[in-house]
Parts: C-alpha cells; structure tokens; sequence
C-alpha cells in the first residue's frame, strides 16, 4: 500500500451545498448596517484539510454576503490556555475549533453558546445519539457540533509480517492479547514487534481503557469523582509489560512523539506502529518508495473494540454578538459532503453518518479506510470529558505520572496513587 487511493481532499459537490444556504435565514447587517463579520478559529494544521476548510469558507462567503466569515489559525498545541486567556478577557472568536474533552469545562463556566435551536433537524440526525452525549451538558445544552473522530489505530509493515511469517490479522478486531503475542512473534534482531510513540500518553491510555470498562470518572461536571481501579489500569500495565517484560515494544519509543517514531517504521525497526489515525496522511505523505502498510483491525479489550468518542467539536462563544449566524455556518460546515473532504484530508473519521458512507464510496474502503472507518464503530461518550477538571488534571498530573510508569521509574500502585490523589488535590 504505497499511495492513498484517489480521493478529493477538497469540498465536494459545492454547487450542491450552497442550494441550501437561503435556508439559513441568516443575513443582515451588524450596528452600523455593514455585513456581519464572524472570526472563524480553525486548528486545521495538515495542508490537505487547512485547503479543505478554506474552500468550506470560501463557499459560505460567496453564498452568504451579508456574513463573512474570517479564517483565522489557531494550534492544537496551545488552544486550552489561549481560549482560557480569550474567555477571559472577551476576546474569543464566534466559532471555535477544539475537542469535547476541553470545552466541557467552559461550557460549565457558561462561555459557549447553546446551538440545539439552531442546528437543522438534518445535521442532527446524522450524528449519533452517543457522539450528542459528548457534547451536551448536564442541563441539556448542546455547546458544540462534533466534526471529525480519532481513533488509535495499528499500523503493519506488511513486509515485516512477511519476513516473520505472521499473517495479517483478519477480521472485526484484534483482541489484545493477540496483539501482544503478535508482538512478541515479530520481535527478533534489531526489530521489535511495536513502536509506540508516548511521549503524552494521557488521552492514548483513557481512549483505550474503555475496551476494558475502565471510566476513570463517574458523575459528571464538578461533582466527578476519580475511580482507578484494574480496569483503568489494564492498558498502561500491558504496555509496561510489552516494555520490560517480554521487549516486545521498544521502550525508547514511549518516550518520544507519534511523528519521532514514524521513521522507524519505515525503517523496518518496529514491524507494528500504534497511532491516531490521522497519522495515515503522514504516511502517505512521508513513507519510502516500496513501503506497503495496512491497518489492522481494531483493538479490543474484554469490553470490545471501544474507545472514547472525543469528536473535533466547533462552539460558538456565549458573548457573540452573533450566536445564530455563527450556529448557521456551523451547520453548514456540518453538510455531510464538507465531512467528507474533511475526513479524507485528516484522515479522520466522520461523525456523521452519511458523511462516513461517502468516505467509504469514495475511498471503495482501500489504504486503510475499511480499518479505519470499522474503528469509529466502537467510539463511545467517556465520563472523563464532562468531568470540569479534566484537562487540568490531564497536564498537572495524569500525563507526568503515566510518563513516570512506562519509563518503569514508578509501580503500577504509585501511579494509582498519583492519578486519585492529583484529582483530590484539584477539588
């Protein structure tokens, strides 16, 4: 699997997006009778889906010209402290970029805007009762629309597995106890069976838990309270013992980024690589001429192949002078062709479901699209994301204490101590 099937990484079927923009009811103009101008804040950082969501703009602004929209870029990499710094000082723009896991918190602190009256009745059916659940609060708002699912994923060296005389796993998951005896069987030499790139190991570890029911969490917003129990502890000991115990899995690659460990496996060092799948695109991008991968089945716990479902979320800010116009553009950045080049461009997986079909037709489900598309099957809303504290929990302690365990610096009982008395510090 050397190139990515022929797909069109920009928005398809414009003409017959824009057909529904009258519908909006939008338009008019702001104080002064110009046309409305609303401050788009996109976190797009991959080239194809930075060109997909210009063109979605783009396509608003011709349709719409009494509401123009302003593409501004913002980074994954520092959005929670800017939107903190935004909030609090009245300057967050109408639409915002981010994930379910961090907006909850500003949805509780009544930053974000309730878009349930707004949204059309066909963008909502689209998405899953389950994925709502992400971004609803307690009271019942609806502070963001989810755009765009990550899943992990294992990637093969097909060449690897051939040289090993391993088989590609078939079917609809791939249990781990597999996976860890696959591991074990293509480790020999210079190559292990697994590289995985942790160096921020927190979301990696309680997307997976849930295939072991592992919550973290029960109750929701401030009254969250922490449960680390085996079940949550089930994925980082089996990476530990994949580390140390059997060196099926290169421990120097837990301490390092996706992207650091990505060459690798092009290298031929780590037979398998577990990842997010967008990391497709860099492979695409990025791997060796000859290099065939695939992408295994879903990983699956004793609760199955589930993981939580922590979408790509787009808000709009509670202090808009502008909530239904920014909720329009909103819903029309939801249409289920604009998904659909997004997902492709990201390599992400829809959270709608006609957008997901479309990927499916378009891709005929080649380059890793059947795996990938199969693994959003099992998302599910995860306690953790509706937890208020979370994402200071996640920085201030989760992600130094999971660090400190898979570098076999601390015990697995120390780093259950770490994770329920960090959170008791918070409250």
């Amino acid at each position: 699997m050397r190139t990515r099937n022929s797909v069109v990484a920009g928005v398809l079927a414009l003409p017959l997006a824009l057909t529904g923009c009258s519908a909006f009811g939008v338009g008019g103009g702001d104080d002064e009778g110009g046309a409305v101008t609303l401050t788009f804040q996109s976190l797009a950082f991959q080239d194809t889906t930075i060109a997909a969501t210009q063109e979605i703009v783009d396509a608003w602004n011709e349709a719409n010209p009494d509401v123009q929209v302003e593409l501004v870029q913002g980074s994954w990499d520092n959005v929670h402290d800017q939107l903190v710094t935004q909030f609090q000082g009245g300057t967050a723009p109408d639409v915002i970029h981010d994930e379910s896991a961090d907006i909850m918190g500003f949805a509780e602190q009544g930053y974000l805007a309730d878009l349930a009256p707004h949204l059309s009745d066909e963008v909502t059916a689209a998405v899953s009762e389950d994925v709502w659940k992400s971004v609803t609060t307690g009271d019942g708002a609806v502070v963001a629309a989810p755009t765009l699912l990550q899943s992990y994923v294992v990637f093969a060296n097909t060449a690897a597995f051939a040289d090993a005389g391993a088989a590609l796993p078939t079917g609809d998951t791939l249990p781990w106890d597999d996976f860890q005896s696959l591991a074990a069987q293509l480790t020999a030499g210079e190559t292990y069976g697994v590289g995985w790139g942790l160096q921020q190991p927190t979301a990696t570890v309680m997307n997976l838990s849930l295939g072991f029911d592992g919550t973290y969490f029960t109750g929701t917003g401030a009254d969250a309270a922490i449960e680390v129990g085996d079940a949550e502890l089930a994925v980082p000991e089996r990476i530990h013992a994949m580390a140390y115990d059997d060196a099926s899995l290169d421990p120097v690659s837990l301490t390092q980024s996706g992207s650091d460990v990505l060459p690798g496996f092009f290298d031929g060092k780590y037979a398998m690589y577990v990842a997010g799948n967008y990391i497709a695109q860099q492979i695409t991008e990025s791997a060796p001429e000859g290099f065939e991968w695939a992408v295994l089945p879903p990983l699956a716990g004793t609760a199955g192949a589930v993981q939580a479902a922590n979408p790509q979320t787009m808000s709009v800010a509670a202090e808009s002078e502008h909530v239904e116009e920014a909720a329009a553009f909103i819903d029309f950045f939801m249409q289920a062709d604009h998904q659909a080049a997004l997902a492709q461009g990201d390599w992400l997986i829809p959270a709608s479901g006609e957008a997901r079909a479309a990927v499916a037709e378009q891709t005929a489900g080649e380059n890793g699209w059947e795996a990938i598309l199969a693994s959003g099957e099992g998302l599910s809303a995860a306690p953790f994301q509706s937890a208020v504290d979370y994402p200071q929990w996640k920085d201030q302690y989760a992600t130094p204490a999971l660090q400190q365990y898979l570098a076999d610096e601390i015990t697995l009982d120390q780093l259950r101590d770490q994770l329920t008395d960090g959170w008791s510090e918070l409250g």
